[in-house]
């Protein structure tokens, strides 16, 4: 998905900057006196892009305004497909592992997050887990999110996670290392009664 969206990003900002720069270019050579040739939009300094006419011309058409509509609905759908393609976190599909035959071999993401997420869960003090990996194939990083219950010492389940579970994964995977960050997050509960 990465890849498509780069490539859809340099086509579409491709695509605007040449319409941009001919259009403007041809607007300015026109209102600097430069003579357009017959067929362009418009021909002289005083000419209008669109005139009355051309403005007006398919108006009485029956087809006319819903081809319009159609137009800028498909405009508008694929522009928020891009702007939501944008902000969504890219997530990381496989991992490449060294099998020391100069070749390596694929592992899938999920799976690898799931090993983090057991490795996290099976620890003291741990409600819920999840983690997202992100990077790039051969130099993967985490995202871990960790629900801590009441009793949990944050510093201490910070390091077994550090120790065990990201150890695992990295071992399991075949890697030199996996930078991760971790974020905490405390189960909402009741204040207990002192007495």
């Amino acid at each position: 998905m990465n890849g498509v969206l780069r490539t859809v990003n340099r086509i579409v900002l491709g695509l605007v900057g040449l319409l941009l720069v001919l259009g403007g270019g041809s607007v300015l050579a026109v209102g600097l006196g430069v003579k357009p040739p017959s067929w362009w939009i418009h021909d002289g300094k005083n000419d209008v892009l669109l005139s009355a006419a051309d403005r007006q011309r398919w108006r009485a058409d029956g087809w006319w305004w819903p081809v319009v509509i159609a137009v800028l609905a498909v405009v508008v759908l694929l522009s928020l497909w891009w702007l939501v393609a944008q902000f969504r976190r890219r997530r990381l599909t496989e991992v490449l592992v060294d099998t020391g035959d100069g070749e390596g071999a694929l592992l899938r993401g999920r799976a690898l997050e799931s090993v983090l997420v057991s490795g996290a869960e099976a620890l003291d003090g741990v409600e819920r887990a999840g983690a997202v990996l992100t990077g790039r194939r051969s130099t993967p990083q985490a995202r871990v999110a960790l629900t801590l219950a009441p009793h949990a010492a944050p510093g201490e389940t910070l390091d077994r996670l550090s120790e065990e579970a990201l150890t695992q994964a990295k071992d399991s995977a075949g890697l030199a290392s996996l930078p991760a960050e971790v974020r905490l997050k405390a189960v909402k509960h009741r204040a207990e009664r002192v007495s």
